[in-house]
């Protein structure tokens, strides 16, 4: 039934986003990139591009910062015009999307208070996506709990703090122990909205889904070795949902070092090939996970009718900026040996 009415307000801006996806960077271009020998070079090869002229009015030197703002900068103008043109429910989606974002600026200006930080000079640091009306409004406050009560009063993501923390929370915890507490809410959250939005779009962001709760859930138990986190505690960090939730969620709460984590997901077909790495290997853990992101973001555009290809090719997007400013990095620094390490996408 989806496929007969989708169309009628969705078809259009999927037709969009279909087309954007056509601009991302080939093997191709990787290589012509790769081959540059200054940031100008660079820049003219991204001229080519759908990048087009984004670095025009950029004078040289460039820096590796300006290329990864302007780029972001291209990138949040096209999701604002599909998020513009959208009708509900994809319009509800496309704000859920932009819940992560709000949550890490919130942390960032929850940071900045605490450490007695110019919390104006943080807004600049902020993403443009997760930014909200009353944003400005969190740069006023003087101290935490006045933090908290503008966070609860004024911002979309209001439910998981109520929900999750406190006022006396925010002064006394580790401030990655509150993002964490807050993603498990959101991403618990997004997950049923997806699955309230029926097939095809429930099994594809499902899945999506469930692997970023399981990377968050590997991370945590490894980031929390030789710290003073408890295994209760960092039990209740752990999303309830995932291919790991529950037995192998229950096996990380117990994990004590590297190798328990390592038996727990080699259980799991999926993740087998995450611990393994060769010895001496440029690659982590960390590129592993994006490189499977990656797989399942590009498999999402292989169905039609559905809401899974908004956020997906928001983060193939994002990947191809992290491979651009990587690249751009090694240039200037003039580490080419190093170049390659980039995910590639097409």
């Amino acid at each position: 039934m989806e496929a007969l009415f989708f169309n009628i307000e969705d078809g259009f801006l999927e037709g969009i986003v279909r087309g954007y996806k056509g601009g991302i960077l080939t093997t191709t271009n990787y290589v012509n990139l790769s081959q540059c020998e200054t940031l100008d070079d660079l820049k003219l090869q991204l001229s080519a591009t759908d990048y087009g002229n984004f670095l025009q009015n950029e004078p040289s030197p460039l820096a590796t910062t300006t290329i990864a703002e302007k780029a972001r900068e291209k990138l949040v103008a096209e999701f604002n015009y599909i998020r513009t043109n959208a009708n509900r429910p994809l319009a509800t989606f496309l704000d859920y999307i932009t819940y992560a974002y709000m949550i890490d600026n919130v942390i960032l200006l929850i940071t900045g208070t605490l450490h007695e930080r110019d919390t104006l000079e943080l807004l600049d640091r902020c993403h443009p996506l997760g930014m909200f009306d009353s944003i400005g409004a969190l740069c006023v406050a003087t101290n935490v709990a006045e933090l908290y009560n503008t966070v609860l009063v004024d911002s979309p993501i209001a439910p998981y703090f109520e929900k999750c923390l406190s006022a006396h929370d925010l002064d006394e915890m580790n401030i990655e122990i509150i993002r964490n507490t807050l993603y498990k809410a959101y991403l618990e959250d997004f997950y049923d909205y997806c699955q309230s939005l029926g097939e095809p779009t429930a099994d594809i962001m499902g899945e999506i889904l469930q692997f970023e709760a399981d990377r968050r859930v590997i991370n945590i138990t490894i980031n929390s070795f030789n710290t003073e986190l408890t295994k209760d505690d960092r039990a209740k960090l752990f999303p309830s949902i995932g291919k790991l939730f529950p037995d192998g969620v229950m096996r990380l709460a117990r994990a004590d070092d590297v190798d328990q984590v390592r038996l727990t997901v080699e259980g799991y077909g999926e993740y087998r090939a995450f611990f393994d790495l060769p010895v001496g290997s440029d690659r982590s853990l960390e590129d592993k996970f994006f490189e499977y992101e990656v797989y399942l973001n590009k498999r999402a555009f292989n169905q039609q009718f559905h809401y899974g290809v908004f956020f997906c090719y928001l983060k193939l997007k994002e990947q191809e900026i992290r491979n651009i400013v990587w690249i751009a990095e090694c240039i200037a620094q003039q580490q080419k040996e190093r170049i390659n390490n980039y995910i590639p996408i097409f």
